[in-house]
């Protein structure tokens, strides 16, 4: 019983995410840059919400900076929204980590432009149409989001 609800709780929550993101969202990240799903129309959009003092946030950014590093330029982009962290302690974790794509400094409410986010870490998934195709909470890694890619890729 306790998995039918978990699973009937996720669906709500990703037909919740599907109607969030039909308007996309608009984000400014740490260098004042604006982050919207629109402008990434033709790629995929990972949105990872994080903290700095989250373990599992912590080590999938190694994967998630070379995940947004490899398709940047080509077919999708990370963005990473700070959550429950000082700006302090996020600017100073950029900086150490080199932490290349954009960092937004977000707050639950912000974050609802997208999603619930009731763990950390959580990772919201876009189509190149901007349509939310996967959700996770818990860490992710760039194989995993690789291969979720390719098989999409390939039923088209």
């Amino acid at each position: 019983m306790k998995k039918l609800l978990r699973m009937l709780v996720v669906a709500v929550l990703l037909l919740a995410a599907g109607a969030a993101c039909a308007q996309g969202f608009n984000f400014k990240d740490m260098q004042g840059q604006a982050q919207r799903l629109s402008d990434y129309r033709g790629k995929w959009v990972l949105v990872n919400f994080w903290a700095t003092w989250c373990p599992p946030c912590l080590e999938e950014i190694p994967d998630l900076i070379a995940l947004h590093e490899a398709h940047k330029n080509t077919d999708l982009v990370v963005i990473g929204m700070a959550l429950d962290s000082t700006r302090e302690s996020v600017v100073e974790f950029v900086a150490k980590k080199k932490v290349t794509y954009p960092i937004v400094f977000g707050n639950y409410e912000l974050a609802t432009q997208v999603g619930e986010v009731e763990a950390l870490p959580t990772s919201y998934l876009f189509d190149p149409t901007g349509k939310l195709v996967s959700y996770q909470q818990g860490m992710v890694t760039r194989a995993s989001v690789e291969s979720y890619i390719k098989s999409k890729a390939g039923k088209k």
